[in-house]
């Protein structure tokens, strides 16, 4: 039997995030502005091209996989990320600080957009806070840390947009973010995941110290519908 984290953006799309979702009974994905996320129900050549047909021109899309995979030339792959899926299981999970973290709102948005264009830590849009579960960190009005979650898939959730504003770096203002969302995960009855670039030693060291494990390789194809 499939992993649901084989999965993990389809069956965030019919679970967790339902709300959030577009398409059909084969082929779901996220509104533009909140996750460029697409996926299916199997991953076949006919369902790469059903999203090919629902999708506007210009639209990226990105999808993820548990195994390098051939997409079909209706597709111009823009590029590759190599990386890790961890888990946090139950058991792994500790306390993490409390009221310590300032819950970010809509209008924190633009400060969250600058702070993932300086940062890059992932897709993040204008309406990518609507996941839910952001949290940050302020010098004076200025927002130099966050991090939230994404993909509610069944009882897993993921932490996400982890990033620090350069010049703040070394103050632990990553580890203790995403320690207080593995917290509040675990509270709510459901199990913390994460994705990280598979070169990213220092961040997957990080990730380990916290209570994560590898569970499997994913790959990461960024692409465009390919111009006819």
């Amino acid at each position: 039997m499939k992993h649901v984290l084989d999965n993990p953006a389809w069956n965030a799309l019919i679970s967790g995030n339902r709300s959030l979702s577009f398409g059909n009974e084969q082929v779901k994905y996220f509104e533009k502005e909140v996750s460029p996320f697409a996926a299916f129900r199997e991953n076949t050549r006919e369902n790469f091209l059903l999203l090919h047909d629902l999708m506007p021109q210009n639209r990226p899309v990105l999808f993820v996989s548990p195994m390098e995979i051939e997409i079909p030339p209706a597709w111009k792959v823009r590029h590759v990320i190599h990386g890790v899926q961890m888990v946090c299981e139950p058991a792994n999970i500790r306390n993490g600080p409390r009221d310590e973290f300032v819950p970010l709102t809509e209008e924190h948005v633009p400060q969250m957009l600058e702070l993932t264009r300086l940062t890059n830590p992932g897709p993040f849009n204008s309406k990518t806070i609507e996941f839910g579960h952001y949290r940050g960190v302020f010098d004076g009005d200025m927002l130099v840390a966050m991090a939230g979650q994404r993909l509610h898939t069944f009882n897993y959730a993921e932490v996400s947009a982890v990033c620090t504003r350069p010049g703040y770096t070394g103050k632990g203002y990553a580890r203790q973010l995403i320690a207080d969302q593995v917290s509040r995960i675990g509270e709510g009855g459901e199990i913390p995941y994460l994705h990280s670039r598979a070169d990213n030693a220092r961040a997957i060291s990080v990730y380990k110290s916290l209570g994560f494990e590898v569970r499997t390789e994913v790959w990461f194809y960024f692409m465009v519908k390919e111009e006819n």
